[in-house]
């Protein structure tokens, strides 16, 4: 009868208290020392450290370490690695790897073993997490602070629902290239222009790459110029390309298209229906809402509302939410929903931690964008942040918007990945024009107007991905939508 195996001292003290089952651990690494090809079944589920054992854990990489290197894992290769580990001599010394192959019969169970083994790490990790919101609220030596243990508790619960109880960001360079290389593919399969997320906008994704992981993308203009509009056209092109990608097939890591998050803090969620149904069904937005459209017209609304009902587009219509609470719900919903993309419209109407009682609004804003910096990292996701320029644009003759022009700016432009600017010059030429139909400058106004009308520019103000410059689109204000000009390109700053 074999010998039952032994925990070492500290293992064994923590035993009493943590979810465990060793013998499943001892049984898992025997399985995959007489079967490598059990490897590539168990290494996207587990981690070293979700071995409640530490030397069980160590033995684990050892054998990835092997099967990466093609070479074969069993108890004589891997012996030289560990004859002078301590923890090893405590458990009989190298001949306990032979111990651990001693029952052929869990290779029929070796997956339920791994998922066994992952789901109490994940047991372990959550009343590590008790026991830190416990300490944290019986605590009053410092400062109290209900509402931020409420967000770190919320924060370390998400790690435990993500990833089975990840502690850290760490990757090698290993890692590191992979992803790089994945990122790379995915650009050369899409023609060689899209990297991330799609916006729905060709000439824009050929500057950008498209949306990327972890990026926090400011979109910013003067009241009019067509952000909640242009915010609205890419979160319903990247849903709807998640859609179609999801009808085709495409693995999760080839796709351009994503499941959005919109927290609309200025319009409900009814009035970005309603621009979106405009969009699609190509009706005046305004005629919509005062219901001044034909039988025809009213058909193609139908239609379009039909065709919209699966689309993965989640509407947050909470005015004054602050970042903590927006975060909240963020984490939410990628845990429910699988989120991809987020939408913030705008920055200036989320409130920060504080009580605002000091009127320091330079350092709330700051909280603010740091703490989407931060959401966009933590979720793996594309975070769009609308966010309102300054009335120094209106008193230049230039009206084009500089980086200096955003509200409050230095933390934006300094968290920011990529600043985009809408401008469109029709808005000021309009405003320009003639009270008197006889005067001299009428002809010299319609032909400025008859230039400019219909047409947007996005001014890349900054990017760390790419060059900085601007993409011309056309712009449709009576449905508040965006597209190409195909006649138009790109004009990157040389300087």
């Amino acid at each position: 009868m074999a010998e039952p195996l032994r925990l070492i001292p500290a293992a064994a003290d923590a035993a009493r208290e943590l979810p465990h089952n060793i013998e499943a651990e001892a049984a898992l690494l025997g399985a995959l020392m007489i079967d490598n090809r059990l490897v590539g079944d168990v290494q996207m589920l587990l981690r070293p450290d979700h071995f409640f054992e530490d030397i069980h854990g160590r033995v684990f990489t050892a054998i990835l370490n092997m099967a990466d290197k093609n070479m074969v894992a069993n108890p004589v290769t891997l012996r030289p690695m560990f004859d002078a580990d301590e923890a090893m001599k405590e458990l009989g010394g190298a001949g306990y790897l032979a111990k651990l192959t001693g029952s052929g019969a869990a290779l029929i169970g070796a997956k339920d073993f791994a998922r066994q083994i992952y789901d109490l790490a994940l047991l372990r990790e959550l009343v590590c997490v008790g026991r830190d919101m416990v300490q944290g609220a019986l605590d009053t030596s410092e400062a109290i602070d209900p509402k931020g243990q409420i967000e770190a508790a919320e924060m370390s619960l998400y790690k435990v629902a993500e990833s089975g109880g990840e502690t850290g960001g760490t990757k090698t360079f290993k890692q590191a290239t992979q992803l790089a290389m994945e990122m790379a593919e995915k650009a050369q399969n899409s023609g060689g222009a899209l990297s991330g997320i799609t916006t729905g906008l060709e000439s824009l994704n050929a500057r950008t790459g498209g949306l990327h992981k972890s990026d926090l993308v400011i979109l910013a203009g003067r009241p009019g110029m067509g952000k909640t509009a242009l915010a609205t056209n890419i979160a319903f092109n990247t849903a709807r390309r998640w859609v179609r990608e999801e009808e085709e097939g495409v693995e999760d890591k080839k796709r351009a298209g994503a499941r959005v998050a919109f927290f609309s803090l200025e319009m409900s969620a009814d009035q970005l229906a309603t621009r979106i149904l405009s969009e699609q069904a190509g009706i005046s937005s305004e005629n919509l809402r005062m219901g001044k459209i034909t039988t025809s017209e009213f058909r193609n609304l139908a239609r379009a509302a039909s065709d919209l009902q699966s689309l993965p587009l989640f509407i947050d219509d909470t005015p004054a939410l602050t970042i903590a609470a927006l975060r909240t719900r963020a984490r939410r919903l990628k845990r429910q929903h699988k989120i991809g993309f987020i939408v913030v419209d705008y920055l200036q109407l989320l409130q920060g931690s504080g009580n605002g009682r000091d009127g320091n609004r330079v350092q709330e804003i700051s909280e603010i964008s740091r703490g989407l910096k931060t959401l966009a990292k933590e979720l793996d996701l594309p975070v769009v942040a609308l966010s309102q320029l300054s009335r120094a644009v209106e008193q230049r003759e230039d009206k084009k918007p500089q980086l200096s022009d955003l509200r409050e700016s230095g933390s934006i432009e300094q968290d920011a990945d990529i600043v985009l600017f809408v401008y469109r010059e029709e808005y000021y030429v309009a405003a320009q024009e003639p009270r008197d139909p006889d005067d001299p400058k009428m002809e010299e106004w319609r032909a400025h107007m008859e230039r400019v009308f219909g047409l947007a520019e996005v001014v890349i103000a900054k990017q760390r991905h790419g060059a900085t410059g601007k993409v011309k689109l056309r712009f449709e204000a009576n449905i508040t939508r965006f597209s190409d000009l195909a006649e138009e390109g790109y004009y990157a700053d040389n300087h």
